[in-house]
């Protein structure tokens, strides 16, 4: 945290005249929060062309992305919907109007440093030395960004359990619900593959080809479990599909765990209503390789 602070402290000024600091950001942002985090931004991406990006950095990064936008003071912006999914600036001025609110001024540099101590303080033992160059904190956990049905950095027979979830569909729109934080890490949300249909064959077909690859990968006797939600306000199962694409793939299905919620008071931003609006089941396919 002290070299969290230590970056901090000298890269992000509340009263730099950044190069890119969009307006229409005001809809979430206080202009002198905003000025903090193109700051931050702009560091960053100087540090990442030059190939002087540490593990500090990265995790400055890490952390500011998660703060963006949310729902409480903990974050950099004015209340809007939780920190998973970024509303459009049209959007954010209608939860604004509706709730008569502008955008607080908020400190960057502190919000960062309170979120890393508390991802840290139970941190010690093999996570120490997190921060030093080269150091491998996660021990044997490998980082992929790609398709689940090519993954040849796993060797076969690896892996004890998958646990899953796949797009449902074309119900969310994963790209653009991450456009703020695209932005800050200078990534085309449209460039980004992300398999998304409305196609019920062609999501089978994807699936399909997804659990030969977990298949491939899956230990003997090693278990999968694939969560699905309620789509179309219940009315069309995916989890019927999600038998028949592992059966498919030679997989033996062991049980459909359904889960009913009653969610807190967050989750009528997203329009959920206990048992009536939204998202309210969760169905978890297990399946084993027999």
């Amino acid at each position: 945290v002290g070299d969290v602070e230590g970056v901090l402290g000298d890269k992000v000024d509340p009263y730099a005249l950044g190069e890119d600091e969009p307006a229409d950001l005001l809809t979430f942002y206080h202009p002198t929060t905003l000025r903090q985090i193109c700051a931050l931004r702009e560091y960053l991406f100087a540090h990442e062309h030059a190939g002087t990006l540490d593990a500090v950095d990265r995790w400055i990064r890490m952390v500011a992305v998660n703060r963006l936008t949310g729902h409480s003071p903990g974050f950099f912006s004015v209340y809007t919907l939780p920190p998973n999914q970024a509303t459009s600036v049209v959007a954010q001025h209608k939860i604004n109007k509706a709730r008569q609110q502008t955008p607080p001024e908020r400190d960057v540099r502190a919000i960062v440093v309170k979120k890393s101590r508390a991802l840290l303080k139970d941190c010690g033992g093999p996570l120490a030395g997190f921060f030093e160059d080269g150091a491998a904190s996660g021990g044997s956990a490998l980082l992929l960004t790609g398709p689940a049905s090519h993954t040849p950095e796993i060797p076969t027979a690896s892996v004890d359990l998958i646990v899953t979830s796949p797009p449902f569909l074309n119900v969310v729109q994963y790209k653009y619900d991450n456009w703020l934080r695209c932005w800050f890490c200078g990534i085309d949300p449209a460039a980004v593959a992300v398999t998304m249909t409305g196609n019920l064959e062609t999501w089978r077909a994807e699936m399909t080809r997804m659990f030969h690859e977990l298949s491939r990968v899956l230990r003997q006797d090693g278990f999968i479990a694939f969560e699905v939600g309620e789509v179309h306000g219940g009315a069309l199962r995916l989890e019927h599909s999600v038998l028949q694409c592992g059966l498919a793939a030679g997989l033996e299905p062991v049980l459909v765990l359904l889960n009913t919620q009653q969610f807190t008071k967050t989750a009528n931003v997203w329009g959920v209503s206990n048992n009536r609006l939204g998202t309210n089941t969760n169905r978890v396919v297990v399946f084993r390789k027999a």
